[in-house]
């Protein structure tokens, strides 16, 4: 489930994120965690589903992201949801606010991520789907799937 590299070890992953939504621009955001929070996240008790940023007074905000409590916490340990901080540059914002604000697009998580030792996470401007669009992706992918069987057979064919 967690796709590890040297530097980069996926913590969680929003599927669910590509199927409801389409995602255009990605952007890499750090985090503002506590103790409990940074290593439950590196044990991967982390859930984005439901989750999605905003931009408010010129910063970036995290909600509904949920990171499970430490199993080895006390009574500081903190609370499961609740709003982040997300560090990006100023730039950055400025290019998300207006996207959220003049177009009506979405601040959607995909995947947080360690880099380095850091929590990061992958924020994609993302557009929603109708239901129509939904059935439609799901289609071509039949159809792929169906083709590519194809393929395999006929070569299986050939090969015998």
């Amino acid at each position: 489930m967690a796709a590890t590299t040297e530097a980069n070890k996926t913590l969680s992953d929003n599927r669910q994120a590509s199927h409801n939504f389409f995602l255009s621009d990605r952007y890499e955001a750090g985090m503002v965690l506590t103790g409990t929070e940074v290593k439950a996240a590196k044990s991967g008790k982390v859930q984005l589903r439901d989750a999605y940023a905003m931009i408010d007074k010129n910063e970036a905000w995290l909600h509904n992201a949920h990171i499970s409590e430490y199993s080895h916490g006390n009574r500081e340990n903190h609370a499961p949801v609740r709003v982040r901080k997300l560090l990006l540059h100023r730039r950055e914002i400025d290019k998300l606010l207006t996207a959220t604000r003049e177009k009506g697009l979405s601040l959607i998580p995909t995947r947080m991520y360690l880099k380095n030792g850091r929590i990061k996470c992958e924020i994609a401007v993302a557009k929603g789907k109708k239901f129509h669009d939904k059935r439609e992706a799901e289609r071509a992918k039949g159809d792929e799937a169906e083709a590519r069987e194809a393929i395999r057979a006929s070569k299986a064919r050939m090969a015998h």
